[in-house]
């Protein structure tokens, strides 16, 4: 069978290099790793504790997040509303906020002295105790919350609108003839795709976590290094948190989020059902208590952050510095290495995709550092490390962000370029990417903000002299310097936004093609 043109026209060898580099990056770190671990039984019973916990705080957090999810995904879907928009694009915030800014913005809320035990205490009622598995859940569910919220509202509006009319001339529930049908198909891969993004959660246990009962596998792992240094059980640990997160991923591709539903004429699907005023009132209960949940934390950060800009130490400067340059080198090699995979495509490249998922930053880190400590001091190539390791996570969601376009161009223009007898180089400069701007803009922007909010590796490898802005604002929350941790924040959760807004904005600049 004869190749196509596109597979003629696309340059594949940079994909191939990429694809390499990330298998390098993560078979070659769990290499060294599984050559490190030795024998499985060599865990502890606080280890097993800490497995049993990564296992059910992950479990736990994705059951409530779509849980909750349901009737609110309902709500926004058959209901039209001024700020209905705004609310939507407000689900996107937690994918670009910094984790350690959001946990800050919860315990303003949630804390021992937060608004709710506040109110809680006023009528001497029981407080809420938010460290432990409560604040880890609490914490999971703000982020992944408005992921499951997203999907579900996509399967409602996939529905085409003459199966709503069908099901109200004949008289039928829409509940039982088209929710539940589509929720049976959605929840499932909603589930284990929050399931997995809670397995690998560093930043919210560390902070929430701690002590023998609220440790996960991760944080287990960083206090191995850093606290007693002892690098045959992080290793071992690092070969627990991989076997966890395969095991994850393949029952996430067991039930992958299914396509949209066919056969509809496009339209707007208008609802005849929830008319009545408990089914509004329901609605708008759900939609509000989502509204709130999502934005009192970040309020509290801008609020109590502008009166601790002034507590803001001097060595936030050189914090600034590093975590900018981390970012946008992280961002620049994200980008490119995105555009090569898309453009190459093919197994190999959904095997690269994949395994970042399976293999955490903080996995990936304990392998370099293993490899580094015979031969160097691993904390001189913190940064390297950090940007190495906030590429290697970024890039498969700019991949499949990319794909999409890059197919789109190829399948439109691969013939006419081949019959044009244009070069492969020239194709792309002159074809794919104006074409593509728009997605490129957009994960560059997430990747910038996502690198630049990032408290992984860099905490397992970076001295006083190496610290990023989120490390800093860790140990001022740490050193209890508590307006300047709230100062810090709002300076991290600017520099986030304004840097995906800048790439976002800047990829939709004349991209009219």
């Amino acid at each position: 069978m004869a190749r196509s043109p596109v597979a003629i026209i696309a340059p594949r060898w940079p994909g191939a290099v990429v694809v390499a580099l990330v298998l390098a990056l993560t078979l070659g770190t769990l290499a060294s790793v599984l050559f490190r671990a030795g024998a499985i039984g060599t865990l502890t019973s606080a280890d097993w504790s800490a497995v049993r916990f990564t296992v059910a705080q992950a479990f736990v957090s994705a059951a409530v997040s779509v849980v909750l999810a349901v009737p609110v995904a309902r709500a926004l879907a058959r209901r039209q509303f001024r700020g209905r928009s705004a609310l939507i694009t407000l689900l996107g915030a937690p994918f670009i906020l910094p984790v350690i800014v959001a946990v800050l913005g919860l315990l303003a809320i949630f804390g021992r002295n937060g608004i709710l035990n506040s109110v809680l205490k006023s009528f001497d009622l029981p407080t809420l105790f938010i460290y432990g598995f409560t604040g880890v859940v609490l914490a999971h569910v703000f982020f992944n919350l408005p992921l499951a919220i997203r999907i579900l509202v996509q399967g409602h509006l996939s529905v085409p609108v003459e199966r709503y009319r069908l099901t109200a001339s004949l008289g039928g529930s829409v509940l039982r003839l088209i929710e539940v049908p589509m929720l049976k198909r959605l929840l499932p891969g909603a589930f284990l795709s929050i399931f997995l993004i809670c397995l690998t959660s560093f930043t919210v246990a560390l902070i929430l976590g701690g002590g023998p009962s609220a440790t996960t596998v991760e944080l287990a792992i960083y206090q191995a290094v850093r606290f007693d240094f002892s690098l045959d059980r992080a290793a071992v640990l690092a070969a627990v948190q991989m076997a966890i997160g395969a095991c994850s991923a393949l029952l996430v591709w067991r039930f992958d989020l299914p396509q949209p539903v066919e056969g509809g004429l496009d339209r707007h699907s208008m609802r005849w059902d929830g008319q009545s005023l408990w089914a509004r009132v329901l609605d708008g209960t759900a939609i509000l208590l989502t509204a709130l949940f999502l934005v009192l934390p970040l309020g509290m950060v801008i609020w109590r952050g502008v009166a601790g800009l002034g507590d803001l130490p001097d060595v936030i400067w050189p914090a600034i510095g590093r975590s900018m340059t981390v970012s946008l080198v992280a961002t620049a090699l994200t980008s490119c290495a995105a555009v090569a995979m898309a453009l190459r495509g093919g197994r190999a490249v959904a095997i690269a995709m994949a395994l970042p998922l399976v293999a955490s930053s903080l996995v990936a880190g304990v392998g370099l550092f293993l490899l580094l400590h015979p031969v160097t001091n691993p904390a001189h190539w913190a940064l390297p490390v950090a940007i190495l390791m906030n590429t290697l996570m970024a890039l498969p969601f700019a991949t499949r962000i990319l794909q999409p376009s890059v197919e789109a161009v190829q399948r439109d223009y691969g013939r006419l370029a081949v019959a044009l007898g244009l070069s492969r180089w020239t194709y792309v400069r002159l074809i794919v990417l104006p074409r593509i701007r728009r997605p490129l803009g957009f994960a560059a922007g997430l990747t910038a903000a996502l690198s630049m909010g990032d408290l992984g590796v860099i905490a397992l490898f970076a001295t006083e002299q190496q610290q990023t802005l989120p490390l800093l604002m860790y140990q001022l929350m740490g050193s209890y310097r508590t307006d300047a941790a709230w100062g810090a924040a709002l300076v991290l959760l600017g520099l986030c936004l304004v840097l995906f807004i800048i790439m976002d904005r800047g990829g939709r600049i004349d991209a009219d093609l």
